[in-house]
């Protein structure tokens, strides 16, 4: 499989060089037919407060910071032919400490969910009508591999759920080739397996297309999506690549779009990554989530609510919030089950072309030892472990709704600019 997708890649990529493009129109917002080239850009922050009681040794912790500072932008030839897209976080000059966030773990954080990198996404993508109805395109640069389901960023929470590190893969030097007729897509992508060591990590070009991942979306109505993705990734954790490597499972179902006067989103999946010792071609353990989550928005107000269930391996800490990184070993002293509830309000309001969204969230997370010799009880000081934030978004300029797609792969509409 790893042998054949750069072969398909390429193909893929000789027809869109050199075969003429017809019109296409799914993405209006970003290739503008009367303009040979057309930008667009955005920002995006989140001002945050948050309280969780307890959140270590019976302790409540009250933090505020900014989170989720991005700049977006991106160029576009007529018709979508060729275009760039960028998104640069500077969550590594916001979060260096973490957002404190129950169950939420990966690269050397828990209980807090680590800054991205600057670089979050640099894409190159270039995109073909072929005979038959057949759309194809190409896409390269640094941003998500071809698996599982959208940035948790571009949901309706601010909080990120425990299993943004089994649903995605991102932040990787990545070539991805797609193929579209009618409601169904297929992506195929070559991948560096290496998750980042910091938010400056670029990617280590040394380990690029060790790994690969492929999706399968069909769309049979405009406002639903189903999706079925598979990736292996070698040796995430371990930068040399001789770690452990993962094998990765995701079906996801999503509805966005209006339903009588509301816009109803809806969205529900399953994940599974199994760690795998490549030396003995071995199973060592699997973690799975299951994650349902809806909003309806009308007349400037939107509600939302979140159910998950995830596992989650235990790793040795260094203090209270942090695991070494890169490891020193892979010892895991156990596995917990994280149960979550969360629900939001949000209140959006525009003034002078800035959009700003008040909001308030709330979830109530049961933890429980699946197997091994963590205690939560011990280490929280309890199971139940509320948290309550609050906190404003902003926006300015092209709003993202989709964050994690490329070419072919991006729906219609994801993409709208609103002039205030």
């Amino acid at each position: 499989m790893r042998r054949s997708v750069p072969v398909f890649l390429a193909g893929v990529l000789a027809c869109a060089a050199g075969a003429p493009l017809h019109a296409q129109h799914d993405m209006a917002a970003m290739g503008d037919e009367s303009k040979p080239v057309t930008f667009h850009w955005g920002a995006h922050s989140v001002g945050h407060l948050t309280r969780v009681s307890p959140a270590v040794a019976g302790r409540t912790l009250s933090e505020a910071y900014l989170t989720q500072p991005a700049l977006m932008g991106g160029v576009s030839t007529r018709n979508n032919r060729f275009s760039v897209l960028t998104t640069i976080s500077l969550e590594g000059l916001t979060l260096d400490r973490g957002e404190l966030g129950p169950g939420t773990y990966g690269e050397g954080y828990i209980d807090r969910r680590h800054p991205h990198t600057y670089l979050h996404e640099l894409m190159g993508v270039a995109r073909v009508a072929l005979p038959l109805g057949v759309n194809a395109s190409v896409a390269l640069g640094r941003g998500f591999a071809p698996f599982g389901t959208d940035d948790p960023m571009m949901r309706p929470f601010v909080r990120f759920p425990v299993n943004h590190h089994l649903s995605q893969v991102l932040e990787r030097l990545v070539v991805i080739g797609g193929v579209q007729r009618g409601p169904v897509t297929v992506e195929v992508g070559t991948f560096s397996g290496n998750e980042p060591l910091s938010p400056k990590d670029l990617g280590d070009p040394d380990r690029f297309a060790d790994s690969w991942a492929a999706r399968l979306t069909v769309r049979p109505a405009a406002r639903w999506e189903i999706q079925a993705s598979r990736a292996d990734v070698r040796s995430p954790e371990e930068p040399t690549g001789q770690g452990d490597d993962q094998r990765k499972v995701s079906i996801s179902a999503r509805h966005d779009g209006m339903v009588g006067g509301n816009h109803v989103y809806g969205f529900a999946e399953w994940s599974r990554t199994t760690i795998v010792n490549p030396n003995r071609n071995q199973d060592v353990y699997a973690t799975a989530s299951m994650l349902a989550e809806a909003s309806v928005m009308r007349s400037g107000w939107t509600g939302a609510v979140r159910l998950e269930n995830t596992e989650r391996p235990e790793e040795g800490r260094v203090g209270s919030f942090r695991s070494p990184w890169p490891p020193s070993d892979h010892f895991i002293i156990g596995f917990t089950r994280w149960q979550v509830v969360s629900v939001r309000a949000q209140r959006d309001v525009s003034w002078k072309g800035v959009r700003l969204g008040p909001y308030i969230e709330t979830s109530l997370a049961h933890v429980s030892t699946r197997d091994g010799f963590f205690d939560p009880e011990e280490f929280y000081g309890a199971t139940n472990l509320k948290s309550v934030s609050a906190g404003i978004r902003l926006d300015l300029g092209m709003k993202h709704t989709r964050m994690g797609r490329y070419g072919v792969a991006l729906p219609a509409t994801t993409m709208t600019h609103e002039m205030n």
